[in-house]
């Protein structure tokens, strides 16, 4: 290892002081939704892969559920949610990171909802629902 003084070592390396080192994104429940609803609008035709039968499986088995192009591999994608704490395109993850139910994220991701496959603009349309319990009703007022 070669040792230089602090001054040179700019020449050689990109240096940030502290308070140029961006400190991780804060958001509210409510952010958190209202971006991964923004992120799936983007493409409303895309379709997403669903979880399968995530009613029927253990818990660990569950948290641990993942499927590659589903409306969680899109939030996942988004370094913001990523930056704010999201830690993996998984269930139990997104679970903890939206703070929301298991009932919830099932409504929203799950095949007995919307089969093999959905609409991003769907997804979206899920997740304004959980995001505002008050428009439930409206969107989903037979599963309640």
């Amino acid at each position: 290892m070669e040792h230089r003084p602090l001054s040179e070592l700019s020449s050689v390396a990109d240096l940030k002081t502290h308070e140029e080192v961006k400190a991780p994104v804060v958001l509210s429940k409510r952010e958190r939704l209202d971006r991964w609803v923004e992120l799936l609008d983007r493409n409303p035709d895309l379709e997403l892969k669903t979880l399968d039968e995530i009613e029927w499986k253990p818990k660990a088995e569950r948290r641990a559920l993942r499927a590659d192009g589903s409306a969680l591999t899109i939030a996942y994608a988004d370094p913001v949610l990523r930056t704010a704490g999201l830690l993996s395109d998984r269930f139990g993850d997104a679970v903890d990171f939206f703070q929301i139910s298991e009932h919830d994220a099932h409504i929203v991701l799950c095949s007995c909802h919307g089969g093999e496959s959905m609409r991003a603009d769907e997804a979206a349309r899920r997740v304004r629902g959980i995001r505002s319990p008050s428009l439930w009703s409206l969107y989903f007022g037979w599963f309640r």
